[in-house]
């Protein structure tokens, strides 16, 4: 999916009447964050199920974002997300997951991750197979809410997962390689911490062995930052995988990384 190429407002106030109204009705992408931010989400899907002619999933969606203790952005996207799997899975309805994943709006596309997140019935390959196109979105956004849609299985199969995502590090799509840390991190950013890999880092080494000089920026900053997390409770670890990558490879890429990586452990 292209996006389009706007800039976006600078905040929130500037954001143009016009431009709201096509973001909350589904009509255009989020340009940025301050953008993808200020969508009314509630407006958003009212407008999808008009389209899609599910106007009478509303009342319980309604109900199920006012029953949140705390309405976030990522709250109340997870609940629309979570409760459009459950109608459409009551009422066998394939078709608005569909129309869902490959819509304009951005954060309809978000909501279509947590559908396959919340599918009991996919097992973690089904659902890794699932959510990669979501990982190679070409919208911000999408590719950082569908990391988060399946981290619990992720989690919950680490072992496999680990195995799994190796091989998504050899994709020629960066963000596609990226999903691979980002997915992974001990620590994370508005996520559950993984356990097991904030004690263990080193079961996480055939997803970084292979990106430590990797070209793109964007996975760059994964892996640092993935290392970073891990440097937290794991100090020497970091601290030795780094001297080792910076012998082996003496890259600007690897150095980027690395930096990154011992900012925590260095302050």
């Amino acid at each position: 999916m292209t996006a389009i190429k706007r800039k976006g407002a600078r905040s929130t106030k500037d954001i143009s009447p016009d431009i709201l109204q096509q973001l909350n009705a589904g009509q255009l992408e989020t340009a940025n964050l301050v953008e993808w931010l200020a969508v009314d989400q509630t407006l958003l899907l009212e407008h999808l199920l008009r389209e899609q002619g599910r106007s009478d999933y509303m009342q319980a969606l309604r109900h199920k974002i006012e029953q949140l203790s705390k309405r976030t952005v990522n709250t109340i996207n997870e609940a629309i997300g979570t409760g459009l799997f459950e109608l459409s899975t009551v009422h066998k309805d394939s078709t608005l997951l569909q129309a869902m994943a490959s819509h304009k709006a951005d954060l309809v596309r978000c909501w279509a991750t947590y559908a396959i997140g919340k599918n009991e019935a996919l097992n973690l390959t089904e659902t890794l197979q699932q959510i990669q196109p979501f990982a190679a979105d070409t919208h911000f956004g999408v590719r950082e809410i569908c990391w988060m849609a399946v981290r619990p299985k992720i989690a919950q199969h680490l072992e496999q997962s680990i195995s799994i995502l190796s091989g998504w590090t050899k994709d020629p799509d960066e963000n596609i390689r990226r999903f691979a840390t980002e997915s992974t991190r001990p620590r994370g950013v508005w996520c559950t911490h993984i356990e097991a890999l904030k004690q263990n880092p080193e079961l996480a080494l055939s997803i970084l062995e292979p990106l430590k000089n990797d070209p793109a920026k964007y996975v760059q900053d994964s892996v640092g930052n993935w290392l970073n997390d891990a440097g937290k409770t794991q100090a020497a670890f970091v601290q030795n995988l780094c001297k080792r990558w910076e012998a082996e490879s003496p890259t600007k890429a690897t150095g980027y990384i690395i930096k990154k990586a011992l900012r925590s452990i260095n302050k």
